[in-house]
């Protein structure tokens, strides 16, 4: 098996990353290490134990997938009992590199303001989607995860393109309102820069340069497909799940500062425009 270089010029052997949770994102992160030699094992929601991808529920499969993993990731998000994952195979998880991908929103509505890793979170001891994330972050960091904190995630197969065309994108009136975004390989390279630089435990925000609203977004994807936006909506008329119209009502910039230093990243896709272009390219 090839070995993973680091930067130091230490060579990490037999390395093995053990993923809980093989879906959009993190099969990115599971190919790209692949190419490098990396033996990928993980779990998937109602996988057959077949191929390295393990049912979650299997436990003794996974606690022996777990044992000899020089690194472990999860992107399982919390749920109403907590993390599943830890409620499980905390004591599995303990030692090596731990990573964890969580979610910006532990920030909150900071109206329009920049947030970093110092901003404060919501709080753990509340009820919601949001408490229940800072309440599994804080589990993952006493473990000494390093625990990547993403916006809004978009890639082939996940973005406005396929909005636009499937008549489902809006465009909101709320003026001053911005979001941060970030492209999937952008996760999976800052995820891969934090294990070949043996990245200190903590939080790191991964997301591009240009926080901006999503009608902008939903505007140039329009352009570059050569047709009219929707119609400028109030978000009572939109008609929006919970779970979207939550996304409206919070506002926010995040910044990637301490991603580029510590893990010495830079996003591929700065900005949705890149971001756009590169899709577009793979519909035509």
């Amino acid at each position: 098996m090839l070995s993973c270089p680091r930067p130091t010029g230490r060579k990490l052997a037999m390395a093995k990353l053990f993923i809980f949770g093989l879906g959009y994102t993190a099969t990115r992160i599971d190919r790209a290490l692949g190419k490098r030699g990396w033996t990928i094992e993980g779990t998937s929601r109602g996988a057959t134990t077949t191929g390295g991808i393990l049912d979650f529920c299997n436990g003794a499969m996974v606690r022996d997938g777990l044992r000899d993993a020089t690194h472990v990731l999860s992107t399982v998000p919390p749920n109403a009992d907590g993390d599943p994952v830890l409620a499980r195979y905390a004591m599995e998880v303990r030692g090596g590199w731990i990573g964890y991908l969580s979610s910006t929103g532990v920030y909150g509505d900071a109206k329009g303001a920049w947030v970093d890793e110092s901003a404060p979170i919501v709080g753990s001891g509340g009820t919601g989607r949001r408490s229940a994330r800072a309440e599994a972050e804080a589990r993952w960091l006493e473990l000494g995860a390093r625990v990547f904190r993403l916006p809004g995630i978009y890639g082939p197969g996940r973005n406005a393109f396929g909005r636009i065309a499937e008549g489902k994108a809006h465009r909101i009136d709320l003026p001053g309102q911005v979001f941060s975004r970030v492209h999937v390989e952008d996760i999976a390279s800052g995820v891969i820069a934090a294990i070949e630089n043996d990245a200190p435990p903590g939080a790191y925000n991964l997301a591009d340069d240009l926080p901006c609203s999503q009608n902008q977004v939903i505007e140039h994807a329009c352009a570059l497909m050569g047709v009219e936006p929707p119609p400028l909506q109030a978000l009572d008329e939109a008609g929006l799940s919970d779970m979207a119209r939550g996304f409206y009502l919070e506002n926010r910039r995040v910044a990637n500062g301490k991603a580029k230093r510590l893990l010495g990243w830079e996003p591929a896709y700065p900005t949705y425009r890149e971001g756009l272009a590169t899709l577009l390219e793979d519909l035509a």
